[in-house]
């Protein structure tokens, strides 16, 4: 699984032929500029879920719900799961353990397939002081553990794993039945899930231990700008050949092959 948020991203994902797309709310931090993923809503969400929709990629586009969108009522919570599948989402995610049971079970009955998200959870960042790795503690564990068969019992399909040691991955896939998708949590889990721009190196103001880049994307967009900015001060672009020529008629219709009668077009 991999994140985007536009089209050409799920363009370059379905070629890559990735299993699932997740259109996250990570995209605050990465293409909006925010500094967490709190200010994102749910018509952010749904705005870029329908561009990635319109891509028309084969992966299974998950959309995630974000912050107080699934915290208020159950009516709400279902009423935003189905902004983002009448946006064009498959299914879609949501963070939290036990608590969210409720609001998971009332998505399921509307027939909407569940995500759920466990561990490090960022919307809880504020709350868990900071993007702390979870499940240092054996108590800590057994609760994780336990609230992830609970999510699965309430109807999710699959669970992302996030910030926890390897261990605790490998324990929360082997106790249940569907999918998990490690971000940090160890090679044991079913799945895996980074987000695009990290992968390709075009975030690079930061770098977790779970990324690996796999490009440079940044550097190299900034290289080919560099370039066009120069060709362009020094007249070296647009060349001949990327100018449309106009042909012999046009330009002596408008005067521009010495003088007409009537002289150049604009002569006074």
């Amino acid at each position: 699984m991999v994140t985007a948020y536009d089209a050409p991203s799920a363009r370059v994902a379905t070629a890559a032929d990735v299993d699932l797309i997740l259109v996250g709310d990570s995209l605050a931090m990465v293409v909006l500029g925010y500094d967490d993923t709190l200010q994102v809503t749910i018509e952010d969400m749904a705005y870029h879920t329908a561009a990635v929709a319109r891509g028309e990629p084969t992966a299974v586009i998950v959309g995630d719900l974000p912050w107080l969108s699934f915290h208020v009522s159950v009516t709400e919570t279902v009423v935003n799961a189905a902004k983002l599948i009448r946006a064009g989402a498959s299914s879609v995610k949501l963070e939290g353990g036990a608590k969210r049971v409720p609001m998971i079970e009332a998505i399921v009955a509307a027939e909407i397939p569940v995500m759920a998200h466990v561990g490090l959870t960022p919307q809880s960042a504020k709350v868990m002081g900071g993007f702390k790795i979870q499940g240092r503690e054996p108590a800590a564990v057994r609760q994780l553990v336990d609230e992830a068969r609970q999510l699965e019992a309430a109807g999710c399909f699959a669970v992302v794993v996030e910030g926890v040691p390897d261990v605790v991955g490998r324990l929360v896939t082997e106790a249940l039945d569907i999918p998990t998708i490690g971000i940090g949590a160890g090679p044991d889990t079913d799945g895996q899930v980074l987000v695009y721009h990290d992968i390709i190196g075009l975030e690079n103001r930061f770098e977790p231990r779970f990324v690996r880049r796999y490009d440079n994307a940044f550097e190299r967009q900034v290289a080919a700008l560099t370039s066009y900015a120069a060709d362009v001060r020094t007249g070296a672009f647009p060349s001949d050949a990327e100018t449309y020529t106009a042909s012999d008629d046009l330009t002596e219709a408008l005067g521009l092959y010495g003088s007409t009668t009537d002289g150049p077009i604009g002569a006074t």
